[in-house]
């Protein structure tokens, strides 16, 4: 009867301080273009500082490869001539984000040397750099790998290397919208796909080189072409394809 007592209350503490949180942002992404307050296009192929935006991509990010139509984003990967282009926005100096559920629901586009994202890095990146900054990579996905979804993080005690990851294999990930989200709290991390607990990040021990999660973070969303880790084999027969985001939510 104790054992059966100790959980009922648990369980209540448990709900009450899930119920505690309130909605504090939303991205919905309405109307006919994107909010300027809130998002940066970033162009380009990262040269000179970071060509192949550090990971030998192939495309070249636009301000013209996406659009907003009946409140989705939709950002399209396309074979143009001997080149590829996409789309790479994010929230830097604009809206940041320490702590809470962070969810996104999302269609992902399929083939291979496809690498779309969503993801944050460190509001701290231009003074400290990466990976000291951190980096939680919410949703990657990659067209060679299919039915399988990569939740990650990055900081300087993994010098950047994929280390502390999760790879969750989801037979119809390609199938139609998925959420993706976190619940970060000063402890840990964990990562949910569709409400499912698949990974929890909680280092024993903490300091700005295994933790640099104690400070604000913003969004950034893009495709990637080929690289590192969405290629090098590129399947270009597939393209265009489109990565279709529904909405961007904070919980606190």
């Amino acid at each position: 009867m104790k054992k059966i007592l100790v959980l009922f209350l648990y369980i209540n503490i448990a709900f009450s301080q899930n119920t505690k949180r309130v909605l504090v942002w939303e991205e919905n992404f309405n109307g006919v273009a994107l909010d300027s307050t809130v998002w940066n296009f970033e162009l380009g192929t990262g040269c000179p500082n970071l060509c192949g935006w550090g990971n030998n991509e192939a495309q070249v990010y636009t301000n013209k490869n996406h659009k907003l139509k009946d409140g989705f984003l939709i950002v399209e990967a396309k074979k143009e001539g001997d080149s590829y282009s996409s789309t790479r926005i994010t929230t830097k100096d604009k809206k940041e984000f320490q702590y809470g559920r962070i969810e996104t629901r999302a269609k992902l586009p399929v083939g291979t040397g496809l690498w779309p994202a969503f993801w944050m890095l460190g509001a701290n990146i231009s003074e400290v750099g990466w990976p000291k900054c951190g980096e939680i990579d919410i949703l990657e996905y990659v067209g060679k790998q299919p039915d399988i979804v990569f939740t990650s993080l990055h900081t300087q005690a993994s010098h950047g290397n994929t280390i502390n990851t999760k790879k969750t294999t989801i037979p119809t990930i390609e199938e139609g919208f998925h959420t993706y989200a976190i619940d970060w709290s000063k402890d840990k991390i964990a990562f949910f796909v569709d409400d499912v607990l698949v990974y929890t990040f909680q280092p024993e021990v903490k300091n700005e080189d295994t933790w640099p999660y104690n400070q604000p973070f913003y969004f950034i969303i893009n495709v990637a072409i080929g690289g590192n880790f969405g290629g090098p084999a590129i399947d270009a027969s597939i393209l265009p394809q489109e990565f279709i985001v529904d909405y961007i939510k904070v919980y606190q």
